[in-house]
């Protein structure tokens, strides 16, 4: 039986997983802090507040695992510090509230080409924070690095509309993957034995993941 801290709840990948946590009965209590409230969700510690960092702070309860599904864009952000507050600063702060309440396992979405080194601001933001979570030295932690994610948003991506017929067709990592099977997986692995203490799985393997599960 396990409590779990989830941020990102309203998100593409958060909402969907939000839903498969209140339906596994291995989780017994949920904490979702959010900016704004949750809608047709009972049985969730919902604390709000435009500041996300002071809505963590309002979780006080035992934790066992963590799930971090924060993301944006650059140009949904508006800017660069905005991003890296969105995509950095409050990831960590998940984390941090984590340990804090004792949590022994981090799972957190980050993205595809994730890396210091990459040219594009976007991977290189996410690489450091994948870098700043494993030095944290979590006794687990999973990164997931998804490509596209389909899924119907609240706010509309117009560049992901339009790519989104191309990565569909192309192979490997870069095809595109429903969030629904980013959730799915990231659930199972959650919940599944595991020895090693950092975990990178790729769409591919989040895709596969997913499709064992719905055997």
């Amino acid at each position: 039986m396990s409590q779990v801290l989830i941020t990102g709840a309203t998100g593409l990948v958060g909402d969907r997983l939000l839903r498969m946590l209140i339906q596994e009965p291995r989780i017994t209590g949920i904490a979702a802090p959010t900016r704004r409230p949750l809608n047709d969700i009972s049985g969730v510690f919902n604390p709000v507040d435009p500041q996300l960092t002071d809505a963590l702070a309002q979780v006080t309860g035992p934790l066992d695992i963590v799930f971090c599904c924060l993301g944006t864009t650059r140009r949904e952000a508006g800017t660069k510090e905005a991003f890296i507050h969105a995509d950095y600063t409050l990831v960590i702060d998940t984390a941090l509230t984590g340990q804090r309440l004792g949590a022994t396992h981090m799972l957190v979405v980050s993205a595809m080409g994730a890396s210091t080194a990459s040219p594009f601001f976007y991977n290189r933001v996410k690489g450091k924070m994948e870098e700043a979570l494993i030095a944290q030295r979590w006794p687990r932690l999973t990164i997931a690095r998804p490509s596209m994610l389909l899924g119907d948003r609240e706010k509309h991506r117009i560049n992901e509309s339009l790519l989104a017929p191309i990565f569909r067709l192309l192979p490997g990592n870069l095809k595109s993957i429903e969030a629904k099977d980013v959730a799915r997986a990231l659930l199972r692995e959650a919940l599944a034995e595991n020895a090693e203490p950092v975990t990178i799985l790729s769409s591919v393997q989040l895709r596969e993941i997913a499709a064992r599960e719905t055997d």
